[in-house]
């Protein structure tokens, strides 16, 4: 698994895929930060982190299109498919290889509420819980990016079929607050939105963090069940 990942990692640094995400990763956070931050004068970072929330259902595609679509265009995954290392291996080396390119430029990105201090800001438990949702929503975002990727040999399909899901997610989540009694509970139970804002309001929950790790092990899981069919058939 590990000479998966640090082959993942390589092939990330190698392609414009990682520069093409560290720079609407930033820039998008840059702008956010401008307007509800400096603009708004306002030292509480967490409104920019609920924006840059809605922000990785656009940018959390670009970066996964690639980890399993290519394999494929470039008749590589049988090489994979036959070699000693298990499909659960590299699928999950892929998949930390991207969510380790996602968690660098979330790290670099801390540098804007530490930018905040000089004006009053502070370093809040809401502040740490609301990034450690952001990361908790990036990990689960990816798991389905890299699921999306397993479908097709085309990166520009495995993006678009990402980003649908995602898209699809996050509108069930606003629906939930439209709709009214079981349905609404429901939704609200189901959603990933919901959880990250407990955490960005500060309110960490042990049943989240495993919600958050059960859908990853889903996707990470269902992935390597489409490759597996693939094959044997």
């Amino acid at each position: 698994m590990f000479t998966v990942y640090l082959k993942e990692i390589k092939s990330y640094y190698s392609s414009p895929v990682a520069c093409i995400f560290s720079g609407l990763f930033l820039l998008v956070s840059a702008i956010l930060f401008c307007i509800n931050n400096l603009f708004m004068e306002s030292s509480n970072f967490n409104n920019t982190l609920a924006s840059m929330g809605v922000v990785l259902i656009f940018i959390i595609p670009v970066l996964t299109m690639r980890i399993l679509s290519e394999e494929r265009k470039n008749g590589t995954e049988a090489l994979l498919l036959t070699s000693p290392i298990s499909l659960a291996s590299i699928v999950v080396g892929k998949y930390l290889a991207a969510l380790t390119v996602f968690l660098i430029f979330t790290i670099i990105s801390f540098i804007f509420p530490l930018s905040l201090l000089a004006f009053g800001g502070k370093i809040t438990a809401q502040l740490l819980g609301g990034y450690a949702g952001f990361i908790f929503l990036g990990a689960a975002y990816i798991s389905i990016g890299v699921f999306a990727s397993s479908l097709t040999k085309n990166q520009i399909i495995s993006a678009c079929l990402s980003f649908v899901i995602l898209l699809i997610i996050w509108i069930s989540s606003s629906f939930a607050n439209v709709v009214g009694g079981g349905v609404s509970r429901i939704l609200k139970w189901l959603s990933l939105i919901s959880r990250y804002e407990s955490f960005n309001l500060g309110l960490f929950k042990i049943e989240h963090l495993v919600y958050y790790l059960s859908f990853i092990i889903l996707f990470i899981t269902l992935t390597v069940m489409v490759i597996e069919k693939r094959r044997w058939s």
